[in-house]
């Protein structure tokens, strides 16, 4: 059977190809994935994505590219179509569709980053992938760089506390690697990243700051509904009108496009300091009409 790779042994094994110059076939389950091979300037290896991708990165819909479910609804058979030299997914992954792949002698690759190092090393081992190392190290860099901007300009300011919410039914918390950018922005986190939590919970830690970014919503969580649940009113976000959406590729994508989400995050925190970005809005500000991409 042919083992899933890791990060060491693909770099290794793909680096030889591109030795000979050879295009990789490479199938991305993730949107991450995809935003981040794109950002190396390797999007004509992506031979298969899923509708996902297109969101936050539209360029995938050009070409011939094959447009896929995604991670847990795509079939093994699917995939294969797209004659990959290799399926990148994150983790949790379809256990039977792994069996096929494995089988059939496709190399699959599992990413499961939890905070902003596992970040970087993912961005580090798909550049060397696809040998764009120079590359790889820009995009590492960069956002080190505006994290650590960030970090020198909020220096010494009052730190708000900020609940993010990654879902609503049951209420989820952010990831970890959001908490740190909370705490780069100058915040501090509440509750526990990325685990299930209650409204009373919530409202009980009365945050200053409620960032919403629902997985798959895009920008359009329903900000007046969190409002009202149940003893928000009392708090100090409602209160205030502390109530943002985020636009979900900016907090749940696990790439460079983080940086989008710092932005939001420092300027909701401190709109003394920082111009309103894009894919942030308040209470007060419209609803998006649910764009189509391809």
């Amino acid at each position: 059977m042919v083992p899933v790779l890791s990060a060491h042994e693909s770099g290794e094994y793909f680096g030889s190809k591109r030795a000979a110059n050879r295009i990789m076939r490479i199938v991305s389950l993730q949107p991450s994935v995809t935003v981040t091979l794109a950002g190396l300037g390797a999007l004509r290896d992506v031979v298969a994505c899923t509708r996902y991708c297109k969101d936050i990165c539209p360029e995938v819909a050009l070409g011939q590219r094959a447009i896929i479910k995604d991670s847990w609804s795509a079939s093994a058979e699917e995939i294969l179509a797209a004659r990959p030299d290799l399926v990148i997914a994150s983790v949790p992954y379809r256990i039977e569709s792994l069996a096929v792949m494995l089988r059939a002698g496709v190399r699959v690759l599992a990413l499961s980053p939890k905070s902003l190092a596992d970040i970087y090393g993912d961005i580090r081992t798909l550049a060397a992938l696809v040998d764009q190392y120079v590359a790889g190290e820009k995009l590492v860099s960069g956002m080190q760089d505006e994290i650590a901007l960030t970090r020198e300009r909020i220096s010494g300011l009052p730190k708000p506390s900020v609940y993010c919410e990654e879902w609503g039914k049951p209420l989820i918390a952010s990831q970890p690697w959001i908490a740190e950018l909370v705490e780069a922005a100058g915040g501090e986190f509440v509750g526990e990243p990325g685990k299930q939590t209650t409204a009373e919970a919530v409202a009980a830690a009365n945050p200053d700051v409620v960032l919403a970014a629902w997985c798959g919503a895009g920008d359009r969580v329903p900000l007046h509904q969190l409002a009202q649940r149940e003893a928000w009113s009392q708090t100090a976000a409602v209160r205030d009108q502390r109530v943002y959406c985020v636009a979900d590729e900016l907090f749940n994508t696990p790439a460079h496009t983080l940086m989008g989400g710092l932005r939001a995050t420092r300027w909701a925190l401190h709109p003394e300091l920082f111009w309103q970005p894009e894919g942030i809005r308040g209470l007060d500000d419209p609803v998006p009409v649910e764009k189509k991409v391809g």
